[in-house]
């Protein structure tokens, strides 16, 4: 198997202290981002980038970096090794979780097709003591639908609500962090409040599976695998734990690249595994087919949201997207035109010198958006750091990325709404589409601190 490498993420260092400290007029702040916006480049200057700022643990509590912490290969040995004891008290079902994103990943690695390689990875997970592995596009599907939803809401109360848009999307953890640490109440009350793909199935297997199953939560040990390291302070965040039963919807998060490097630390060859069928949450026997939804590699919530506002606003069927290059291939934006008129006008902005110029016209009053799809990784989520990299300092293995692009790429497209399970599980699971429990389950709340950031801190 060829070599990969796991970065770690960075410790504080003293030139990150000097300049978090170091202040910064309003006006230099500002001249600054306007000169970033007319050139499209980054400086390397006095003011502390974001991306640099949130690659390290710097701002973590130590609450928070014993948590993290816990989100490692080593936790989950620990747990597998307890398991092979004869205490069955302390006996946990594994259950794994695998993002789609993370697939393509593995696809490339094994040198297989998307389906084949899910087949080996859920082999070796087996071969641990994983009892189940799924694939997340359901989870997914139910956060898109829900998000759609929400944007309706919004849009049709835009007029007497000040917060009702832009909507941002909120999958993504490293800008929902910054939001919350950093723009507080400028942006958290026009975040999505859908529950991320990862949050959601986090719910699925915690709430319904294990009931299905006749088992008690805290018995489920739930591993997510994902191409992101922003995913484990994700998991870990508060409203995700129940304090009743202690645990979490998602014990544990790990990235690809850590679940490749325990396959390379045991010397398994993919030859080797046999070839297993992902299981299903409804307990269906029989191997489905994968499938994606649409966008660039990321869930496509731009795209679902804007063909179904179309549809639902408008009357208008959308059958292709086409994007318009702004800044760069990670701004872009997309229009719905009728008779010259502008009835929708939606973004996708992706990595965080573009994320930092969409807040500047925010701030500004210069965002013509109703929706903007938020990524804070360059490529969106199949670059992330956790598979993407190619060495420990981060840097974007970009032979890698464009494979696992065509390799995604190569899936085919299912709708969400089409999808028999997801509305068998609006029924079965929470009691229909606008019940009380699919609101509790299906969504959470974003909050902004009373200090949202230091005065001389300047973004």
């Amino acid at each position: 198997m060829s070599e990969v490498n796991v970065p770690k993420r960075r410790e504080k260092c003293e030139n990150c202290t000097k300049q978090c400290s170091k202040k910064q007029s309003d006006e230099g702040a500002n001249s600054h981002q306007e000169r970033d916006e007319v050139n499209g480049q980054e400086h390397e200057g006095s003011q502390l980038l974001l991306s640099a700022c949130l690659s390290c643990d710097g701002c973590l509590s130590e609450e928070e970096s014993l948590k993290i912490s816990q989100q490692s290969l080593e936790e989950v040995e620990r747990v597998l090794a307890l398991n092979k004891k004869c205490d069955v008290s302390k006996h946990k079902v594994l259950v794994a979780s695998v993002c789609p994103q993370s697939l393509p990943f593995f696809a490339v690695k094994f040198g297989l097709d998307i389906t084949e390689a899910a087949h080996k990875l859920c082999a070796f997970l087996k071969s641990l003591g994983v009892r189940y592995v799924f694939d997340t596009t359901l989870a997914a599907g139910f956060s898109i639908l829900e998000s759609q939803k929400e944007f309706i809401q919004r849009f049709r109360r835009r007029h007497h609500d000040s917060h009702a848009l832009p909507m941002f999307t909120s999958s993504c953890p490293g800008w929902i962090r910054y939001s919350e640490r950093v723009l507080g109440s400028l942006v958290t009350p026009h975040i999505c409040t859908a529950r991320s793909p990862q949050q959601i199935m986090g719910c699925l297997v915690k709430d319904y599976f294990s009931k299905q199953q006749k088992l008690s939560p805290e018995k489920v040990y739930h591993v997510f695998v994902a191409p992101c390291f922003d995913k484990k302070l994700e998991a870990v965040r508060e409203e995700f734990y129940n304090s009743l039963l202690e645990t979490r919807d998602v014990d544990c998060v790990l990235t690809s690249g850590e679940i490749y490097y325990l396959m390379e630390q045991r010397k398994v060859s993919v030859e080797e595994l046999d070839s297993v069928p992902l299981d299903h949450v409804l307990g269906e026997t029989g191997d489905a087919a994968l499938v994606r939804h649409e966008g660039r590699g990321s869930e496509g919530f731009l795209e679902h949201v804007f063909k179904h506002a179309a549809k639902e606003l408008f009357g208008l069927d959308v059958h292709e997207i086409t994007y318009k290059t702004l800044r760069n291939r990670d701004f872009q934006e997309v229009t719905l035109e009728r008779d010259g008129e502008t009835l929708l006008q939606f973004a996708a902005v992706y990595g965080f010198r573009n994320i930092q110029t969409l807040v500047h016209r925010m701030r500004k009053g210069r965002v013509p958006y109703q929706l903007v799809e938020v990524l804070s990784c360059p490529g969106g989520c199949l670059s992330g750091r956790g598979q993407a990299a190619s060495d420990a300092e981060g840097r974007l293995d970009k032979a890698l990325v464009q494979q696992m692009e065509e390799a995604y790429s190569s899936l085919p497209v299912r709708l969400p709404e089409v999808n028999p399970t997801l509305h068998t599980l609006y029924q079965d699971w929470l009691q229909g589409q606008d019940s009380p429990q699919a609101g509790t389950l299906l969504h959470t709340q974003y909050r902004s601190p009373i200090h949202t950031q230091p005065p001389h801190m300047q973004w």
